[in-house]
């Protein structure tokens, strides 16, 4: 709950646009609560049953995750995953190349599986 509270600190201050927090499922309500107090717009995403994710921050990047639907973060498209990372503030050029690396995996499996095989 502590790095919960430094993140939210980070949010306040402008330093995030969006976060992602990962905790222990059981203190779900206390977060909730914390964010609700604070005013600050969140989605949260089971990860397993002992553990969530919990997006917070600007309205607009909330909207972004709630249109992306209740997926888990390993079931994000390219694009998606890209955007969330952005999104996040990671590295833009480390992002470029995460893209770029699922794009020719993706494009790999689809040769693999949807290419007719010519005997």
């Amino acid at each position: 709950m502590k790095v919960l509270c430094h993140h939210i600190y980070e949010y306040k201050k402008g330093l995030r646009h969006l976060v992602l927090h990962t905790l222990d499922s059981s203190f779900r309500y206390d977060a909730e609560w914390k964010l609700k107090q604070q005013g600050i717009e969140y989605v949260v995403r089971e990860v397993s049953a002992s553990k969530i994710n919990l997006f917070f921050g600007n309205k607009e990047c909330i909207d972004i995750i709630r249109e992306i639907g209740d997926k888990k973060l390993n079931e994000f498209t390219p694009e998606e995953d890209f955007m969330l990372g952005t999104m996040l503030g990671y590295n833009p050029l480390q992002q470029c190349k995460r893209y770029l690396n699922k794009k020719e995996k993706e494009r790999n499996f689809l040769f693999k599986y949807l290419t007719p095989n010519i005997a």
